[in-house]
This record gives C-alpha cells, structure tokens and sequence, in this order.
C-alpha cells in the first residue's frame, strides 16, 4: 500500500510565496492537484521519478516549480507569486504506472489527505 502525505499548507498574503511537500512511499508519477470550494479537482504539476521530467499546468507555469528528492521520497511544489485563485485544497497522488495525462486526476491511485492553501489579498 503506498503512503503518502502533504504538508506545508497556510496562508499567504497576494505576490507571497509557500512550498508544500509531499512524503511517499514509492511513485513513478507523483502529482500535484488543487481544488477549490464548489469547483472540480485540477491538475497542478507532475513529476515522473525516471527523470524528473515536469509538466504544469498553464495558470502556473512560471510561478509553481514541482522538484523531488528521491533519496527522501519526497517531492516538493514550491509556488511563488500567489493570486487569490491560488486558494485551494491541495493534493499529492501517485501511480505505479506510466502516465498519458499526468495532469489527469483519474490517472492516480493513491491520494494524500490534503493540505489547505489560502492567499489573501
């Protein structure tokens, strides 16, 4: 059974920066999802453990940086410049498998608890 779970979560102030961590267990695809009230779950980042190839989505394309450290077995969404639209729940999740859409939340398997993010203005 793959472990995982989020930590790092807070609140921020508009232009601030947070970095949320993820501990697991084993993945080959790990991925960072969000959701906000009243809104569905979106792909955020993913990371595929072989080599560290990254995919974001648009809207943080520039500003969230997904790394890993596979020494640890953890892997790291550092967001910098947060809008108020940053606000969310966040989520890791993992799969053993080879992914076509990592952005994907039907893709994973194994989901964290979540860790709330909350930027004001």
């Amino acid at each position: 059974q793959v472990q995982l779970g989020e930590s790092g979560g807070g609140s921020v102030q508009v232009g601030g920066s947070l970095t949320l961590s993820c501990a697991v267990s084993e993945y080959t695809y790990l991925g960072w999802f969000r959701q906000a009230p009243g809104m569905e779950r979106e792909g955020v980042a993913s990371i595929y453990v072989t080599d560290g190839y990254t995919e974001y989505a648009d809207f943080v394309k520039g500003r969230f940086i997904i790394s890993q450290d596979t020494s640890r077995r953890t892997v790291t969404l550092q967001m910098n410049n947060l809008k108020p639209e940053d606000t969310a729940m966040y989520y890791c999740a993992t799969s053993r498998f080879l992914l076509n859409r990592p952005l994907r939340a039907g893709e994973y398997t194994y989901w964290g608890q979540g860790t709330q993010v909350t930027v004001s203005s």
